[in-house]
């Protein structure tokens, strides 16, 4: 088949760039379409692939492309596969789903329904203080008409989570298939090796939603030992709570895996307080045998098994976090254990129930 493979940004590395490369493993042929392009971020992971880009594709843009989402929207229709491909797969949270087309199956792998358009008290107080998203609300809507309306375009939609396929339901009034993304399985995984100590991590991208403060804070009440690793918008924030208590620790971005899996491994739990779209953060912590102590909402809600691979605390308070600690500190769990229920987060297993699907969608087309 003739496939072209369309992602929103390549710009940074996250979750849904993980997915874009265990995509390209399983298309190597297949071009990608894009609205922005950093080569200096992801080049060395995209070397040698064909890559194109709409005309959004301008330094000044791709700095400060949240807030130039108003026309991201009319970028992603810019991008146009005419007839050439018999499958599109559209990787995405954002708009490419809208890409133009002639003929071809559509698949659309969604992460997440565009955040700023249907949460914008969630997500965007990061970027705008709050009397700016009330003033910015007509284009706030415009974007939703124009994000449901690119929604009804994939003839499949794929969702990494049930509480994905939920939004979905919600917002494009659709079903979804869901298909969980894999984690990188040869980096995160358990070594018995790995001794436990005595501290407890929280990481990943230091943004508002979250919380990273709010653990803090609650681990200072308590005088134990976490370790804080990240960076992001509230970075600064983080950085003047730790310098004011004596049982924290800040390591920025671990750019080595090996050495954030070391990390990982030596944690008595993680600390996961945020609503997640899946959370990789927490199955890259139970595949390494280290327990999640979780806000039992969103993705995390549905990896966490109470009392086998973690515990859940049921609101975002400090006094929540405590009490969840203290629970998890009269508890036992075999790391082994831990890590075992984390195998159907794999490579291998994504990749079938992808191909599986892609045969379904052929077959059907066919017939």
């Amino acid at each position: 088949m003739r496939v072209a493979l369309v992602h929103d940004y390549l710009d940074q590395f996250g979750g849904q760039e993980r997915v874009l490369l265990n995509l390209i493993e399983m298309f190597p042929e297949a071009p990608i379409y894009t609205l922005l392009y950093e080569p200096r971020s992801l080049g060395h992971l995209l070397d040698g692939k064909e890559i194109h880009t709409s005309f959004a594709n301008k330094s000044f843009i791709r700095k400060r492309h949240r807030f130039f989402i108003p026309i991201l929207g009319h970028a992603a229709e810019s991008l146009d596969l005419g007839d050439k491909y018999d499958l599109i797969i559209t990787n995405t949270m954002g708009f490419v789903k809208g890409v133009k087309y002639k003929n071809g199956i559509h698949i659309s792998y969604i992460h997440s329904p565009l955040r700023y358009a249907w949460e914008p008290w969630t997500y965007l107080p990061d970027l705008f203080p709050r009397p700016l998203i009330w003033a910015g609300m007509p284009a706030i809507q415009y974007v939703r008409f124009q994000d449901k309306r690119f929604s009804q375009k994939p003839d499949y939609l794929l969702a990494n989570s049930n509480h994905i396929a939920r939004k979905i339901k919600n917002f494009y009034n659709r079903e979804a298939t869901v298909i969980n993304p894999p984690i990188e399985d040869h980096v995160f995984y358990y070594d018995p090796k790995m001794k436990k100590r005595d501290y407890f991590l929280i990481y990943g991208r230091i943004i508002h939603y979250k919380k990273f403060p709010m653990v803090i804070r609650a681990f200072k009440k308590m005088g134990l030992p976490l370790k804080v690793i990240g960076t992001g918008p509230e970075e600064n924030v983080v950085k003047k709570l730790i310098n004011e208590t004596d049982e924290c620790e800040y390591i920025s971005f671990v750019e080595d895996e090996n050495l954030l899996r070391e990390i990982i491994s030596g944690a008595r739990a993680s600390i996961v307080p945020q609503v997640e779209d899946f959370g990789l953060v927490t199955v890259e912590s139970i595949a390494c045998g280290t327990p999640v102590i979780g806000y039992n909402a969103g993705g995390t809600a549905e990896i966490i098994q109470d009392g086998i691979n973690g515990i859940l605390f049921n609101e975002q308070t400090e006094d929540s976090i405590v009490n969840a600690v203290r629970r998890f500190e009269k508890m036992a769990f075999d790391p082994a254990q831990v890590a075992k229920t984390a195998e159907r987060f794999s490579k291998d297993n994504f990749k079938k129930q992808f191909k599986t699907l892609v045969a379904e969608a052929v077959k059907s087309a066919h017939n």
